[in-house]
């Protein structure tokens, strides 16, 4: 049985992260962006501890038998909440369950409607498809994504 802790991001040694994030098949699902170091890697744990301490936002490292296996959060973006799922390709079969855990978070923050942003890069999500009330195509920072929203109070 796979154990899922989520925990405070500040509770992790950033060149954990460093490893994760700069992996090849990470980055392919991944807006672009130059491979993490020491000094970017700071600044960006840095900056979703904020988002952490944002109201309506949570987000939390995911450790999986005692090892980091990626991160999970709700954030505000566009006026919006969105989860966001970066996981280890060794943890994709977590996902969902992941997932899930964050639809409960959302509800516990009260909101109503959350999004999912894809890059366009990943399959569909029929599962998702079948849950959201709209899928869309969106252009966020110069990518496309398909976007799925999702009313909280139906799937959490």
């Amino acid at each position: 049985m796979n154990r899922i802790e989520y925990i405070k991001l500040s509770d992790i040694n950033p060149d954990e992260f460093i490893v994760l994030l700069n992996k090849q098949k990470t980055r392919a699902h991944l807006i672009e962006h130059p491979l993490f170091n020491q000094d970017s890697v700071k600044e960006w744990l840095e900056s979703k501890i904020i988002i952490d301490s944002s109201s309506g936002c949570k987000v939390r490292a995911i450790i999986n038998d005692k090892q980091l296996a990626g991160w999970c959060g709700i954030q505000l973006g566009d006026n919006k909440y969105e989860l966001a799922l970066v996981i280890d390709e060794s943890y994709w079969g977590l996902g969902r369950q992941i997932f899930e855990e964050m639809m409960t978070w959302a509800k516990e923050l009260g909101h109503q409607t959350v999004f999912i942003h894809f890059l366009s890069t990943r399959p569909e999500y029929k599962f998702l498809r079948k849950i959201s009330k709209k899928v869309y195509e969106s252009e966020l920072l110069g990518s496309t994504f398909t976007t799925y929203e999702l009313d909280v109070n139906t799937v959490a």
